[in-house]
């Protein structure tokens, strides 16, 4: 019951003002908190920006988007985000490369709806 109290008090209070006031009047007293940020504040936020944790891909055929960026950062093993493959791309690839298929057998498999 105490904790539910708790709980419903520091929901009145903080359903009274900007988060970001929350946040700064929590901090000055060393209380440990965090914005819950919306979609459009995430995309703008800067410092996400600055870490590559929001970053723009070009894409062929929707042209430039903003998209989540890897969330893990390792010195040895850097990361680049890029765009999704677009339908087929990678079909000669796959199909000649790595199962075997002769490249005249590309265009009969998709004629037949295989691929």
């Amino acid at each position: 019951p105490k904790l539910a109290k708790m709980f419903q008090l520091i929901e009145e209070w903080t359903a009274t003002l900007p988060k970001w006031q929350v946040l700064q009047q929590l901090n000055a007293h060393n209380i440990p908190c965090g914005p819950i940020l919306s979609p459009k504040e995430i995309i703008e936020d800067a410092s996400l920006a600055a870490n590559d944790m929001i970053v723009e891909v070009a894409h062929p055929e929707r042209g430039t988007f903003t998209t989540v960026g890897n969330p893990l950062k390792l010195s040895d093993s850097p990361t680049t985000i890029t765009t999704p493959p677009l339908l087929g791309q990678h079909n000669e690839e796959i199909y000649v490369h790595e199962l075997g298929l002769s490249q005249a057998e590309l265009p009969q498999l998709k004629e037949q709806g295989v691929i």
